[in-house]
């Protein structure tokens, strides 16, 4: 699949992404260089990474050892909890940038709130300082909950204009999904497919056997079909390929219902309010 076969979602901001894009979480360091280029060969060119991943650096080479102009390929990057706050955020941006070799990030994030911490608010602020820079192309969030988002808000008047959170189908996240749609916030989805628990169930398993695809297809299509952002990981060239073979086909409304029915309101992760 070409790359501008990927359908893209509009950001508030004005700026688009594609609605489905490479993880490089838990990826070594020392293979994520390999990864993130078979990745781009086959066609993605959403790469999200994190400051806590340990990998921005090979990311970053990656990229620019690609011969893929820089502003064909979109970069996430995170930063981790000890780098909330004001200062603290502009410091951990600029170690990111530097660590990629990059100009300019296209979205920068807050990967968790840690609401104890109190400190989420100042670093949107400076967030918002890297935007109106031209630093960073869009900014969001990770891992926030409704009351997290009317915090910034209401401190700003600005909504992020993405939220990357943990959600598949034991894990739909639909209240959040409707805040997002009242505030103009795509919701983006890590752990698609439940950091593979959920391959073996077996109503996903039968309609995979029903439309010919792989279970991962099947709710990675779910994904899609929702109008959500999907970041999906793998180190395979032959798994990276076929997660990308999700826009041929259409998952009927009945069938989209039974997937989004098996809600069981399951994290892999932890809830947001509990790290901190």
């Amino acid at each position: 699949m070409a790359s501008h076969d990927i359908p893209q979602l509009e950001l508030h901001d004005g700026t688009t992404i594609d609605q489905l894009g490479l993880g490089v979480y838990k990826v070594p360091e020392e293979e994520t260089e390999k990864v993130v280029t078979t990745a781009l060969e086959v066609g993605y060119r959403l790469i999200d990474t994190a400051s806590m991943y340990d990998n921005e650096a090979a990311v970053g080479r990656a990229i620019r050892h690609s011969g893929i102009a820089r502003e064909d390929i979109s970069v996430a990057t995170k930063f981790w909890l000890e780098d909330l706050g004001y200062d603290n955020t502009l410091r951990a941006f600029e170690r990111s940038l530097d660590a990629m070799g990059l100009d300019y990030i296209d979205r920068y994030l807050i990967h968790w709130p840690a609401p104890e911490r109190n400190l989420f608010v100042e670093s949107w602020a400076a967030m918002l300082a890297l935007k109106n820079d031209g630093a960073v192309r869009s900014i969001g969030v990770c891992n926030f909950h409704p009351e997290h988002l009317e915090r910034l808000i209401s401190a700003s008047g600005v909504a992020p204009a993405i939220n990357q959170v943990e959600m598949h189908p034991w894990l739909t996240q639909e209240p959040l999904r409707v805040f997002h749609q009242d505030h103009g916030i795509v919701t983006q989805a890590w752990s698609p497919l439940a950091r593979g628990q959920i391959l073996d169930e077996a109503t996903l398993v039968a309609l995979a056997a029903h439309y010919g695809r792989s279970v991962s297809q099947i709710v990675l299509r779910w994904h899609i079909q929702r109008g959500d952002a999907v970041v999906a990981k793998s180190v395979r060239r032959e798994r990276l390929a076929e997660n990308l073979q999700v826009f041929d086909f259409d998952l009927t409304a009945e069938d989209m219902a039974t997937i989004s029915g098996l809600n069981r309101d399951y994290r892999t992760g932890v809830d947001p309010n509990d790290r901190n």
